[in-house]
């Protein structure tokens, strides 16, 4: 949970929920809605009059956020997979996907299959992270690329940002725009790093990974650590977050399939 309780994390969700703008009475879904920390916040946005959905592939994560939302009777979650979402057709005014079309294989399934929960002209903000664009310091710079590589692997999408305007465009989403937001973190400022959040969770992830031994990947994490101390650390990284609007007509590639 460190992750999601820093600075940048809280940050983040305040520029997501901004982007998305959700009116009281709007019934919202949170597409990977993780630990339910959107969930609660937006629940305040549409206020006893709406509502929001968050789904997840992960029962875990569920049961974590129905404790975390506990007592806003306005959320409802769901487990499921983007690319098949327990909703119905054009059930949503909006819908937020924070981070997560990273991690799914088929990103066109996924984008359709928010177009058929949003009602017509819905909205949707999707945010996630270019791997390669991620700086982070290091004395030893060859086993840090060693260790991004092995990291990599947990990605189904190293760099989703790149394409992912056109595919929202084919999706049959108008309207499409995209705001840059950097991270850069120096010196000594933990509560601020995301980098320094998941170092526990990434030095776990390459050990033994793409040539990256058990040793090396404590030895990464201790040195970031003393790196911190020292207040020499430095980790950036570049996020996109798109915004879009669902177009009333159907989506060229959606006409083609059947032969219209």
């Amino acid at each position: 949970m460190r992750i999601y309780q820093t600075e940048w994390a809280a940050g983040r969700r305040r520029a997501v929920r901004e982007a998305l703008a959700a009116s009281a009475g709007e019934r919202i879904l949170d597409m990977g809605c993780g630990p339910g920390f959107y969930c609660s916040e937006l629940a305040e946005d549409v206020g006893l009059s709406g509502c929001v959905f968050g789904v997840d592939l992960s029962p875990a994560n569920i049961a974590v956020a129905v404790r975390r939302c506990a007592g806003q009777a306005n959320v409802e979650f769901r487990v499921g997979e983007a690319s098949s979402l327990p909703m119905e057709d054009s059930s949503v005014d909006a819908a937020i996907s924070v981070q997560v079309l990273e991690y799914v294989a088929d990103v066109p399934a996924a984008l359709s299959e928010l177009r058929r929960v949003l009602r017509p002209g819905g909205r949707v903000v999707v945010w996630d992270v270019d791997w390669a664009t991620v700086s982070w310091h290091s004395a030893e710079p060859e086993r840090m690329v060693r260790v991004l590589a092995a990291w990599d692997q947990h990605l189904a999408h190293r760099s989703v940002p790149r394409a992912l305007g056109p595919a929202l465009q084919a999706a049959g989403f108008v309207e499409v725009a995209a705001r840059a937001h950097p991270m850069l973190v120096t010196g000594s400022q933990p509560e601020l790093d995301y980098g320094l959040a998941i170092t526990p969770l990434l030095t776990s992830f390459v050990s033994g990974r793409g040539g990256v031994s058990e040793a090396e990947a404590r030895a990464w994490a201790d040195e970031q650590e003393d790196l911190r101390e020292r207040g020499e650390y430095y980790f950036a990284c570049l996020q996109a977050c798109f915004t879009a609007t669902l177009s009333d007509a159907e989506p060229a590639n959606e006409v083609q399939r059947r032969g219209g």
